[in-house]
């Protein structure tokens, strides 16, 4: 079965990648001009003059109602720039039945979008359907994975192959897989999701600055019943970490510590998530012995384990900040802007 009448509404964030945002955004376009689809392309608070360049760039186009260009006040990071696109609905006022998520820095290939929906035709409990990416080189980027745990927490700092063999079930990063496949979930780049899903369960959680948030996303879905699948049929170029620099940190960020404490307490509470810091400063000090005694190479940031260890122990005390999944009930409203 097919699907080529639900509305669809693209929503692609820019934050200091205006002509990297344009041309996502004229690759979408000639996604939703087939489907009946709409762009809107928010500047996420870049702080430079990516508002006035997107603009100009896609006036030309005369893309018309098709494609709009919004400016967030703040940059509150990727889940609150999605909810914040989410809400603007459709440009008829009305309520889109999907919103397909593209990052700035992705090019869907002809007919991507198309495949999602047909998985989310077969599947009325699909809530999520993603892409196949690949980077600029052509090479896979792996974008299928299992939920975070304990665990997975252990062999992921640990990276060693005996460590990998005997959790080997709880491995986040998954084989890609050739067919259609339910995960866990999948990353955001080029991700279909369910607008009736969303009202139900509400967006994203806006106290996610950047990272962890879809892993959250797609957790609470599940729970509430809804499934996440990959489609690798659907097809993608990604370049990767344009707007995060994420490839050449030379620390990692406060916000991604926070994000991933943040996830193990709202998911599993307080004390999973002090164990699994545990199951981390303990992987990561085998990496440590095994970098000594054979001469492994460094694979995390720069300090990266003194400064879990420091953001850990500064934590101690503090209240969990308390859950804020944006609902959407409904378009957002000239009043509510």
């Amino acid at each position: 079965m097919t699907v080529t009448s639900p509305k669809i509404l693209t929503i692609i964030l820019n934050y200091r990648t205006p002509d990297l945002t344009v041309k996502a955004a004229e690759a979408a376009l000639r996604e939703m001009r087939a489907l009946g689809g709409e762009v809107v392309i928010v500047e996420n608070g870049s702080g430079d003059d990516s508002f006035e360049q997107i603009t100009r760039a896609v006036t030309a186009w005369q893309a018309g109602e098709a494609l709009r260009v919004v400016q967030s006040p703040v940059n509150g990071g990727f889940g609150a720039g999605n909810n914040f696109g989410m809400r603007q609905g459709m440009s008829d006022g009305s309520a889109p039945d999907f919103y397909y998520l593209l990052n700035s820095d992705a090019w869907p290939d002809e007919g991507a979008v198309q495949k999602l929906l047909d998985v989310m035709a077969q599947h009325p409990r699909a809530g999520f359907a993603g892409s196949h990416i690949r980077g600029t080189d052509g090479e896979d980027h792996c974008t299928v994975f299992r939920f975070p745990s304990i665990a997975g927490e252990l062999e992921g700092a640990a990276r060693t192959g005996l460590i990998t063999r005997m959790l080997r079930r709880a491995v986040v990063p998954m084989e890609i897989p050739a067919e259609t496949t339910r995960v866990d979930w999948t990353a955001g780049a080029s991700l279909l999701i369910r607008a009736d899903m969303l009202r139900q369960i509400g967006g994203f959680d806006e106290t996610f600055f950047l990272y962890y948030e879809e892993t959250e996303l797609c957790h609470r879905a599940r729970r509430a019943g809804w499934d996440c699948y990959y489609v690798p049929q659907s097809r993608t170029v990604h370049v990767g970490s344009a707007s995060t620099g994420l490839k050449t940190w030379a620390r990692t960020p406060t916000y991604w510590f926070a994000s991933r404490r943040y996830y193990f307490t709202t998911v599993h509470g307080r004390a999973y998530a002090a164990l699994a810091t545990g199951a981390r400063i303990t992987g990561a000090l085998i990496w440590r012995l095994r970098r000594l005694v054979q001469g492994k190479p460094q694979a995390d940031p720069p300090h990266f384990l003194r400064d879990l260890i420091a953001f850990s122990l500064n934590g101690l005390t503090r209240p969990a900040p308390k859950p804020r999944a944006v609902p959407l009930s409904r378009p957002l409203t000239e009043d509510s802007k």
